[in-house]
């Protein structure tokens, strides 16, 4: 009996280990932390410690309910990627069933830490981001075009502006140039990964702009778009929305970035692509960290 008992704990042990691993938690670590910068942001002081960490939770939990939804959806198609081959679904750790009740208690959880004790404003918000990446970038996007994470990335730019709702129950202009700087973020980030990738992504029929267009045209746009990026990551410093720690971060990591991708377009290899890949999580994370010291710690000319 109490072998049974053993046996069957260290399978419920194994079964939320590999649903852990379902909600992509560095990808979510990435977006509870933007939403963290939208939420100090979003006061002259430090947010109420009650809200900042209901919202923080909150937010957390939707978004691995997000993508353990994700996992449910291409499982066929992880099955056939060396990338996402040994995810949980396909390699049989967990079924099906066990992972979409899970997911849907994960995320109504989330969301209603969040109409609770947050503000319905965030829910709303929240849910609509959960729709957005699950739904509308998953179902429908990424399988029909390669403009996919153009659109689709706006699901992904959003915690900044659910943080700042966390706080002020309002979107703001600021919470809408901490958006613009992820939306603009996002292709060249992605399509870095998509580059090293595309093989992969042909194999399984994902119209992923190297795919459908060529490497070169992918370069090109990276650069393109990497143009954008470092041109939006100014309007803060413009509308004195931050000071000098930012704008100096702003233009190291921009500099870095364009000689990442500047580089890439001139030679291209997939050891380069996958290190500019890395570089852009880097890029976002000090970029969002300096704009957050920078609130705290004034500097001027």
């Amino acid at each position: 009996m109490a072998h049974a008992i053993a046996l069957n704990i260290q399978e419920i042990r194994v079964s939320l280990r590999s649903f852990f691993m379902m909600c992509k938690p560095r990808v979510s670590a990435l977006i509870v932390f933007t939403a963290m910068i939208g939420m100090f942001m979003a006061t002259p002081h430090l947010p109420p410690l009650d809200v900042l960490i209901a919202a923080t939770l909150g937010i957390a939990m939707t978004s691995g309910a997000a993508a353990a939804f994700n996992c449910i959806i291409e499982q066929k198609i992880d099955a056939r990627m060396a990338r996402t081959r040994h995810r949980p679904l396909p390699t049989g750790q967990v079924s099906t069933r066990q992972t979409l009740v899970l997911a849907t208690l994960l995320g109504f959880a989330g969301l209603s830490l969040l109409y609770a004790m947050v503000n319905p404003l965030t829910m709303w918000l929240t849910f609509g981001t959960l729709l957005g990446y699950a739904v509308i970038y998953t179902v429908f996007l990424k399988p029909a075009t390669p403009l996919n994470i153009v659109i689709g990335g706006a699901s992904g730019a959003m915690p900044p502006i659910l943080g700042w709702a966390a706080i002020n129950n309002v979107i703001s202009p600021e919470a809408l140039i901490m958006f613009l700087i992820i939306f603009a973020w996002t292709p060249p980030h992605f399509w870095a990964l998509a580059l090293y990738r595309r093989e992969e992504y042909a194999k399984v029929g994902i119209p992923m702009l190297p795919v459908t267009h060529g490497v070169q045209f992918t370069l090109l746009h990276i650069v393109l778009y990497t143009i954008i990026l470092v041109t939006i990551t100014f309007i803060p410093y413009s509308m004195g929305m931050s000071h000098l720690i930012y704008l100096i971060s702003a233009v190291v990591l921009n500099l870095i970035f364009m000689v990442y991708v500047v580089a890439l377009y001139a030679e291209y290899s997939d050891a380069l692509a996958k290190r500019t890949f890395r570089y852009s999580i880097t890029y976002l994370t000090l970029l969002f960290a300096a704009l957050m010291l920078d609130h705290y710690w004034v500097l001027e000319w």
